[in-house]
């Protein structure tokens, strides 16, 4: 273990409460470090494995009911150790050139569908990302560069239509 990984692996260990919320908790996230391996569907590099075990011991215990990720391994990748803890699988929503201009606003529409009280994961890419966040919340995000991999978002869907957006790094 590189001392770069063993740093990483350490910093990233700390479990984050999500707040109190009567509706529904989604978590958004990029996918972590990707590997140099395969120009259209890179699988992660070493620090992007140790970066989605620190994902799913930061969102011990936040119940999650749902994890959904784009059909790269990346964001599969990503999802699966927060997955695994919570005994769920990872859904697969493909993005594509034929839905990418409404992926983030139909995202949205489901998730707000969710019955009071679900916690989902959702994991795309840096160019996705702050499109789902401002689809679910109606509020600005923050774009997001191709080198951050350690910012997550959590948007608090009220049962009154409100949302709440809390930003995070993990």
């Amino acid at each position: 273990m590189s001392l770069l990984t063993l740093l990483l692996t350490l910093s990233l260990a700390t479990p984050a409460a999500l707040p109190a919320h009567d509706g529904v908790a989604v978590v958004v996230v990029r996918h972590a470090e990707k590997d140099d391996d395969d120009k259209l569907d890179p699988s992660l590099a070493g620090e992007g494995e140790v970066r989605a075990r620190a994902l799913a011991t930061t969102l011990a215990g936040a119940g999650l009911d749902r994890a959904i990720a784009t059909q790269f391994r990346r964001t599969r990748k990503t999802a699966e150790p927060a997955a695994a803890a919570a005994d769920i699988t990872v859904e697969v929503r493909e993005i594509n050139a034929g839905n990418a201009a409404s992926y983030a606003a139909d995202l949205a529409g489901e998730l707000r569908a969710m019955p009071a009280g679900s916690t989902v994961l959702v994991v795309g890419h840096s160019n996705t990302v702050p499109g789902i966040v401002e689809a679910l919340s109606g509020q600005a995000a923050e774009a997001m560069p191709e080198t951050e991999y350690d910012r997550y978002t959590v948007v608090l869907l009220d049962a009154d239509g409100g949302a709440r957006v809390i930003t995070s790094r993990y």
